[in-house]
């Protein structure tokens, strides 16, 4: 039997991960079966007790991205949930954002989902993803399934039980709808003369082409590895790995395309590429996003991780008149924060990472790529209409010279309480020796130079301090990196010498 503490280590933030198959050197399986049958035990009795339903009564979708793994993973979650009575959907190939929608639509309503994912990790690896009618389970309650699992036995079920679900049908119905509404046709082809391509990285974005671009009109010819394969044999299905933004945007240039999108493997991220080759990703999304919203919100409050550009904020209040609230890494933390701003009456529409992770009020606060996507391809439609370009929505966004990012990796036990400390006597350190310091600072410790900005703080989930170094001079960050160096002096966990790059 696997460990409770072996199960607790499967834990990633807010989702399950883990090395599912071997074939990488190094790496050993630990995401096996018997932890996932056991895992979704845990989930049941967790719904058990947040709906006050038995599991007999529960209503539970399951549905799994393209990964080599993902059958066997699947029979091991019906296993455990058809042995426990609950009525199980199968959706087959699916993406994370649809899975909770499937607790939404009026024709399932379902009490839980479960996605088989590990997002753009590499083939090897998989993990699970959890949602019920509130959006996706918070970190606290990852333990509480991870804990409650600890004492499930791994159980055989009947998978004949299991019935099929065509969810992937019901959400591109639902996005269709979204785009004809919007762009006031009722059926028809509102996207017809547009040139849109797709590039799904192998995942299982290849839908948003053929289900939902395509029979809006759309010429989708150049779209490019709309086929599923988890091996991912052409690039990262990651919208912020360069090599994979340089293929969409090769593509888009190909194919003289009017916009190209491009999704991760699970599509609850995504960034795009504009007809002149110009990228749409990390601060560029966060701004086009924002200046779709503004005329619907305004003066509104735009979430964003703590690592976005001073020139992000001055395009979003300068230009838009929003606010930029600069939180924290991690896109449940953002969505979060966006949550409760809009409880306390502070109007939140956006909630968005520079990884392409966006959440919208409107959307249930569900980070979706495909709606992202959606809204980008009703902005292009419109502009297109009024003899404008979508990149005329982010003409005014200025952009750093340069950007580096350095990790520091941290040696030995308790790396979470070192990085405290080393956080600490960095920001007292600066204070000392004149340099500004960024307030309020949610997360890590943001200095303020004369050409640029560092911010310094913990990894969400490795043992190391990222250094983010942005200047608006050639050659900023390195005289930025020699400053920071004697900040970071004396503390022998801390390998600083990476700032030698």
């Amino acid at each position: 039997m696997i460990s409770n503490e072996e199960l607790l280590k499967l834990q990633n933030g807010s989702d399950v991960r883990g090395i599912a198959v071997e074939g990488v050197a190094g790496e050993k399986v630990n995401l096996l079966p018997e932890a996932v049958n056991r895992i979704a035990a845990g989930f049941v009795t967790f719904l058990e007790d947040r709906l006050g339903k038995s599991a007999d009564q529960l209503r539970i979708a399951v549905g799994h991205d393209s990964r080599i793994s993902a059958g066997m993973l699947k029979d091991a979650l019906f296993q455990a949930l058809t042995a426990m009575g609950v009525t199980v959907y199968d959706c087959g190939m699916a993406s994370t954002p649809a899975m909770f929608m499937s607790i939404v639509f009026p024709q399932t309503k379902m009490d839980g989902s479960i996605m088989i994912t590990a997002s753009h990790l590499p083939y090897n690896r998989n993990g699970l993803k959890f949602f019920t009618e509130k959006g996706g389970l918070e970190k606290a309650e990852i333990t509480d399934v991870l804990t409650r699992a600890g004492s499930e036995p791994v159980r055989s079920g009947d998978l004949v039980k299991v019935q099929p679900l065509d969810i992937i049908s019901l959400y591109t119905a639902h996005l269709r709808g979204l785009i004809g509404k919007a762009l006031d046709t009722a059926g028809g082809q509102p996207l017809s003369g547009m040139h849109i391509i797709v590039d799904a990285g192998n995942g299982s974005g290849g839908f948003f082409a053929s289900q939902v671009l395509a029979p809006l009109g759309a010429d989708t010819t150049g779209s490019q590895f709309l086929e599923p394969d988890g091996h991912f044999p052409n690039h990262i299905p990651n919208p912020e790995n360069a090599g994979a933004m340089a293929s969409i945007r090769q593509a888009v240039l190909n194919s003289k395309a009017n916009l190209g999108l491009i999704f991760d493997t699970d599509v609850d991220r995504m960034s795009a590429v504009l007809s002149d080759g110009e990228t749409v990703s990390r601060n560029a999304l966060i701004a086009m996003m924002a200046a779709i919203l503004a005329p619907d919100y305004p003066g509104s409050t735009i979430v964003t991780d703590s690592v976005t550009s001073d020139e992000l904020t001055t395009f979003l209040q300068d230009h838009l008149h929003l606010v930029h609230h600069r939180y924290m890494r991690g896109y449940k933390n953002v969505i979060d924060e966006c949550i409760r701003l809009n409880q306390k009456g502070i109007v939140s529409p956006l909630a968005i990472e520079t990884s392409g992770h966006g959440a919208l009020s409107e959307n249930y606060y569900l980070d979706d790529g495909a709606y992202l996507a959606v809204k980008l391809v009703i902005a292009a439609a419109r502009a297109r209409a009024q003899g404008s370009s979508l990149g005329s929505l982010i003409k005014d966004l200025g952009e750093p010279a340069e950007s580096r990012e350095y990790r520091l990796k941290i040696s030995g036990e308790k790396a979470g309480d070192y990085g405290k400390l080393v956080l600490d006597a960095f920001e007292k350190r600066a204070a000392a020796a004149g340099i500004g310091i960024a307030s309020p600072s949610y997360e890590g410790v943001r200095l303020l130079f004369p050409n640029g900005w560092a911010l310094l703080r913990m990894s969400l989930h490795d043992p190391n301090m990222p250094l983010n170094v942005e200047s608006r001079d050639i050659g900023g960050c390195r005289r930025i990196a020699d400053q920071i160096r004697p900040l970071l002096a004396g503390f022998d966990r801390l390998d600083i010498h990476v700032l030698d790059d």
